[in-house]
């Protein structure tokens, strides 16, 4: 089955949660999957992820940023961050989520497969 590979290009939550919840609907229908965040989108995975955009999900019913990140992780979505965006933003790979992997572009890029599919939010 062809792949899924997602790039979040800015550091909106709403745009975050929409690629997330895209990526696990891909993988739980059996598509690899992958979120690439590019340039300040990087901050959405630093580690001790809580935003106060998590509170309306809450009360119906939804998974807070968090959770939906274990979530997608224990999927097997992959979640990379720009190594660029981390210099940019003065983040460490010790500073993200332990399920981000530190990635440039091209590497990410060079991944897509043929017959796989490529998003931006």
């Amino acid at each position: 089955m062809s792949g899924l590979s997602i790039i979040v290009a800015g550091a909106d939550r709403q745009r975050f949660y929409a690629a997330l919840e895209t990526a696990m609907a891909a993988t739980a229908l059996g598509s690899p999957t992958r979120i690439f965040l590019q340039g300040e989108a990087v901050t959405l995975l630093r580690e001790r992820v809580s935003t106060t955009d998590d509170a309306p999900r809450e009360a119906a019913g939804m998974p807070g940023l968090a959770p939906m990140i274990e979530e997608a992780a224990a999927m097997e979505v992959e979640l990379f961050v720009c190594q660029s965006g981390m210099a940019l933003v003065g983040l460490t790979a010790e500073e993200m989520v332990p399920q981000a992997k530190a990635a440039g572009l091209v590497s990410f890029l060079r991944e897509v497969g043929a017959g796989d599919r490529l998003v931006a939010y």
